[in-house]
This record gives structure tokens, C-alpha cells and sequence, in this order.
């Protein structure tokens, strides 16, 4: 069962709010948010942008490949990408990445820091501007979401505040066809998601489903306009076990399937460690940048690119 919480009670009942999200991530690691403040217009917009660049001719899209970016961001194509890394499935998929948004003469994108690179837009009107606003909006809401984390951990409220101001955090769009029929084959592979928690707004087509432990696979139901959350191996990590981040997959959809995910990883600089009061760490310290790329390393495969360079 997947708890349904309501952004309602983080205003109005916090402390009600951050027992029923702690005892989810605690359990499932999965929860629905529903009455939060993104405007549904907003999110309209943003599935419309993605119709509109997914429908560009292959060419295009090839320009902007993120095999073509080390910093992640960018269209990774169908075919591109396996998540589930053990059973040999390619993920029938294709997806979009925006992170955070620097100038070309930002000092860091200068110095080529690992995730501090500039984002690449195609040339469609208004695209830029919609998903830096949705980007903007998720980005402080999931910023919030963590003050209730750090409640139910008995931190301070703003504990997790200063890892989140510059974040590695990815806004992608994706596109899923409808099932082809062929064995064997998946939206997206079995697995869990890198970074803190991932916000993810769905279209209502199904084909989502997780695997509590001790559990089989569940499909996630659908509550239009509400965000589906889930924990991250990251704040696994940082919570020292106390959280569970929780396998996943995308079934191959009856009718074509869109999403909207934003995964928020930490700042680059951030050190990932066993919070306090959480024992013996069971994980060595570790830099938000190097946890992201050991995981990003993993996912990605070789794939030609049609009109591109390589």
C-alpha cells in the first residue's frame, strides 16, 4: 500500500505531516503528494514542451545528445540506456535532461567541474523558460519536503537546507511508446533512483510498478495532479539504512506514456555520511559528485547517434 500524503498537512500539522512521511520512506521508501503548491498550468506547459521536442526529427534531437555532454544533461535516445544493469533489458524509452542552470562563464563551468556544465535547449519557443521555471518550483519543493525529513530524523529543521542550494539535480522529461509486443522487452529496467528523493508527475497512462521488500510488483496508482515520491540510494545512504530506496520499473504502456521526473542529488562539494543519532555508519563518506557519476557510470551504454559526432 502506498500512503497518500497531503502538502496541507505540512503547513497545518507538520509534526502529523513528518510522522506519516517518515513512516512511508521507513516501509515503502514510496509515497503519493497530493495539494502542492506547482500550478497545474505549469505542468501542462511542461508535458506540452516535451510533446513538441520529442516530436523534433531524430536529427535534431541527435544534436543535443547527452552522450555528446559529460555532464549529464541533454536527450539520451531510445535504446540508450539499461537501469536494470543484471538482466540485459534495454530500456524502451527516450528522455530529455535539464540540470542546474549555469552561465558559460560561470567560474566552475570554466574549471569543467564535474556536473557544472551548461544546459542545451533545442530551438523551440518558450521550452527554456518553461522547464527553468518547473525546474525552479520542484527544486524548492522538494527543498521543503526535506525539513519534514529532518523532523522525523530529530535534526534540525533546516539540517539539509545548505547540501540543496546548487544542487546536481535533473529535471527529465521522458517518453515511453506503446508496447510493441516483442518478449522481453521494458520501459524502463528494474531499479533504484541515485539521489535524494525524486518527485515524479505522471500522465495517467500506467505501467509504473514497485517491488516493496518482501513484497511483489505493485502497481502505483494514479492520483491525478499528485507528485509520486520516492527515496533515493542516496539518502538510503545518508540515513545510514534507516530509509529504504526501493526497486521500480516501467512496464511497457499500453498507449504512449509520458513523465515528468525531477531527481534531486546534493550539492557536488556535499559529503554524504551517516547522519547523527543514526549509529555505526554502515558507508564510507562520500562527495554528492562521486556517488552521482559511480551511478551514472553503471546505466549508460554505447549507442550510435544517428547525425551526430562522436
Amino acid at each position: 500500500m502506498i500512503p497518500i500524503l497531503s502538502w496541507k498537512d505540512f503547513t497545518g500539522d507538520p509534526e502529523a505531516f513528518s510522522e506519516a512521511l517518515g513512516e512511508a520512506c521507513r516501509e515503502t521508501g514510496f509515497f503519493l503528494l497530493a495539494d502542492h503548491p506547482i500550478p497545474s498550468n505549469l505542468v501542462a506547459n511542461v508535458f506540452s514542451a516535451a510533446d513538441d521536442f520529442f516530436a523534433l526529427p531524430q536529427e535534431e534531437k541527435a544534436k543535443l545528445s547527452i552522450s555528446l555532454n559529460p555532464h549529464n544533461r541533454g536527450w539520451a535516445q531510445m535504446g540508450s540506456e539499461s537501469l536494470d544493469d543484471t538482466s540485459g533489458q534495454v530500456d524502451r524509452k527516450e528522455a530529455f535532461n535539464v540540470g542546474f542552470d549555469l552561465s558559460p562563464d560561470d567560474p566552475r563551468v570554466k574549471a569543467g567541474e564535474p556536473f557544472r556544465g551548461v544546459n542545451v535547449w533545442p530551438e523551440l519557443d518558450g521550452f527554456r523558460d518553461t522547464m527553468l521555471a518547473y525546474y525552479n518550483a520542484v527544486h524548492a519543493l522538494s527543498v521543503r519536503l526535506h525539513e519534514a525529513v529532518a523532523t522525523d530524523l530529530d535534526l534540525p529543521t533546516g539540517f539539509f537546507a545548505p547540501h540543496f542550494t546548487e544542487p546536481m539535480a535533473t529535471l527529465r522529461i521522458l517518453a515511453y511508446p506503446p508496447a510493441s509486443g516483442e518478449e522481453g522487452e521494458i520501459g524502463a529496467g528494474a531499479h533504484t533512483d541515485y539521489g535524494s528523493v525524486t518527485l515524479l508527475m505522471t500522465d495517467g497512462e500506467g505501467g509504473l510498478q514497485v517491488k516493496p521488500r518482501g513484497g511483489d510488483w505493485t502497481d502505483v496508482p494514479h492520483v491525478p495532479g499528485a507528485f509520486v515520491v520516492n527515496i533515493g540510494d542516496c539518502l538510503m545512504r545518508w540515513t545510514n539504512d534507516i530509509y529504504v530506496s526501493t526497486p521500480h520499473r516501467v512496464l511497457p504502456p499500453k498507449a504512449r506514456r509520458r513523465s515528468i521526473a525531477f531527481f534531486l542529488d546534493p550539492n557536488p562539494d556535499s559529503i554524504v555520511q551517516a547522519l547523527p543519532g543514526t549509529g555505526a555508519a554502515k558507508y564510507p563518506p562520500i562527495t554528492g559528485a562521486d556517488y552521482l557519476r559511480s551511478r551514472l557510470d553503471a546505466t549508460y551504454k554505447p549507442a550510435p547517434v544517428p547525425g551526430a559526432k562522436t
